[in-house]
């Protein structure tokens, strides 16, 4: 019986699918036909590829990218596969998860309560010192960048020790606004010791990850600290708009893109439980 040729047009009556979609799966090699007629072009399919091609569909229902889909139909066993569609279920999880608070953030600034949303922050300004920094640059989406902002400041803390060690937090600089549409770029920071052996260390990496020296001036920041439980893409947009409304409030002006500055000890940071401080140059 599974040996048995259907039509596209049969076989896709019995898989509940168009034969559009069937001629895309194709072609994504998601579901080859079992025979292609040399003269004709004609796709057949046999009776057994049915329940791959209804388990494509129902994969499809779930929005799952096409990609995703050919990870869980090719998977070696059941089991892998089952794995791999829980994975792709976590990740929808958290991004609804994340598009809910969104949705709350925004309900509360069009309903008019941003003052209130931005009351919850406490803004503060604090002098720092001209610093060396070893940094990486990259152009990055906003699903890319938690990735990104752990593998490069790991590649950067473990450069400081050849820069005479790491001797203040590491933060993020934002040139650009890093969303889904746009990507930056932003730049990792780590402040080093010594300026000399920082140059030396980054000439040894070559251009591959746009890693540089740059020297920050003595400036001042505000900033605000916010903790791990407030680390979601809504919550810092609000902590960054309260500092933003803060700013000109005390006669101050703005002088350089926002960053994110992280606590390696977060005990120590002199909060409780502390995540990091979104901060702007000011002057």
């Amino acid at each position: 019986m599974d040996d048995e040729l259907l039509t596209i047009g049969a076989f896709a009556a019995r898989a509940r699918l168009s034969a559009k979609a069937l001629r895309l799966y194709d072609r994504l090699g998601l579901l080859p036909p079992a025979h292609v007629d040399e003269v004709s072009g004609y796709r057949y399919y046999r009776v057994g590829q049915v329940e791959r091609a209804r388990l494509v569909a129902r994969l499809r229902q779930l929005d799952m990218p096409l990609a995703r889909v050919a990870e869980v139909v090719e998977a070696p066993d059941g089991a892998a596969a089952a794995d791999r569609l829980t994975a792709y279920w976590a990740d929808v999880e958290a991004r609804v998860a994340g598009q809910r608070t969104l949705a709350e953030y925004l309900r509360g600034r069009l309903s008019g309560r941003s003052s209130e949303m931005y009351g919850k922050f406490v803004v503060e300004t604090v002098d720092v010192p001209e610093q060396v920094l070893i940094t990486e640059t990259r152009h990055v989406l906003a699903g890319e960048l938690p990735a990104w902002i752990g593998a490069s400041l790991g590649r950067l803390e473990e450069g400081a020790r050849e820069c005479g060690g790491i001797t203040a937090a590491p933060f993020v600089v934002y040139h650009s606004d890093v969303s889904e549409e746009s990507d930056g770029p932003a730049e990792a920071c780590v402040p080093v010791a010594d300026e000399a052996a920082a140059r030396a260390w980054v000439e040894r990496q070559g251009r591959a990850r746009e890693m540089k020296v740059r020297v920050e001036p003595a400036q001042r920041l505000a900033y605000t600290r916010i903790s791990k439980a407030q680390v979601a893409h809504p919550q810092i947009l609000a902590a960054f708009e309260a500092v933003e409304e803060w700013i000109p409030k005390q006669g101050l002006w703005q002088a350089g893109p926002c960053r994110e500055v992280y606590f390696a000890d977060w005990d120590a940071a002199g909060a409780e439980d502390p995540a990091c401080d979104v901060a702007f140059p000011v002057r």
